[in-house]
């Protein structure tokens, strides 16, 4: 079958309240901003000219609406895209530390995402992508949690590639035994990986990054896990048959980061970009160390930016950063 999309994404998509100064009375303005892992990843490849598609449910509310227009507006297939009469659209309240720094208060016990059902998962969308790329906000609860299954299965025996990035947010977790489970299950699915270094310490319990990787290979064979590293940068293990490599590249730290909010999302989708554009196979230490630098200079630049989804930089600008 034709693989009509180079990546599906399935998951939240919600509103990030941001701060944006105060008003003439002392009062915090807040700033409606497109938001959700998910989401992000394909605004990015998009702006790197991939067809991307996104599955999920926002409310049929004044900002469901308003992010359905903002998603297609980006040329994000949006035609499984529910908007439900029954749930509201989640917001998220987002702090930010002045070193760019977040924490959320997320408004989603009633949140339209959580409730994607499995009956409204396009299942023939998944087999004509040649990605799904998904995390755990749609595991969180029993409705989504199976819509995502459902979704995963069907990509795997189409054979399309599987994305996985944790996301966790610890506060939207009944308990974190749940959490930590849901997230095994993620890694037992996917065939790429793209964690946190505190997300790898979470669920294997190292602090060295390395032994992190090593305990992930020893319960499933993922050949490229990727491991961000915030201001430090990130590094990435490959491994199949007997190729065995590694790469670590550090932070771009000549930007001045005002917000932190899609960082990981714009690496994750630059992995993707490099996947699309040389496949899955051909993996030598230099081009893994080309790759985590354009994701790193990517990532670099939104954080200088509010916002996310509608803020991705231009191939140029990740280009002219790296060159600099």
């Amino acid at each position: 079958m034709m693989n009509i999309y180079d990546v599906t994404a399935l998951g939240e998509l919600l509103i990030d309240f941001t701060q944006n100064g105060t008003s003439a009375s002392g009062n915090w303005m807040m700033e409606a901003n497109p938001g959700g892992a998910p989401c992000n990843v394909l605004a990015m490849l998009t702006k790197l000219n991939h067809k991307t598609a996104f599955i999920g449910q926002v409310g049929n509310d004044m900002f469901g609406k308003m992010l359905k227009e903002r998603v297609s507006s980006l040329n994000i297939d949006v035609s499984n895209l529910i908007l439900s009469d029954e749930y509201n659209t989640t917001l998220a309240f987002v702090h930010t530390a002045p070193d760019g720094d977040r924490d959320f208060s997320f408004y989603r016990k009633t949140g339209a995402d959580a409730f994607l059902a499995k009956k409204d998962v396009n299942a023939e969308l998944i087999k004509n992508s040649r990605i799904l790329h998904y995390g755990t906000l749609s595991m969180t609860n029993e409705t989504v949690n199976e819509a995502t299954e459902f979704a995963l299965e069907t990509a795997k025996h189409a054979g399309v590639l599987r994305s996985f990035d944790p996301n966790l947010r610890k506060p939207l977790w009944d308990s974190l035994e749940k959490a930590k489970e849901r997230i095994w299950y993620g890694i037992s699915m996917c065939s790429i990986l793209k964690i946190a270094e505190e997300e790898l310490e979470f669920i294997t319990g190292e602090k060295n990054i390395e032994s992190g990787v090593k305990k992930i290979r020893q319960k499933y064979e993922i050949p490229l896990i990727t491991v961000t590293k915030g201001k430090e940068g990130s590094c990435c293990f490959y491994k199949k048959d007997k190729t065995e490599l590694k790469a670590e590249v550090p932070t771009f730290k000549n930007v001045k980061t005002i917000d932190t909010t899609g960082a990981g999302d714009t690496f994750c989708a630059c992995i993707l970009h490099d996947i699309l554009k040389n496949g899955y196979e051909s993996f030598t230490e230099e081009r893994l160390t080309q790759m985590l630098t354009f994701a790193n200079a990517a990532s670099s630049l939104i954080t200088t930016k509010k916002g996310a989804l509608c803020v991705m930089p231009e191939k140029e600008e990740i280009e002219k950063l790296i060159e600099g």
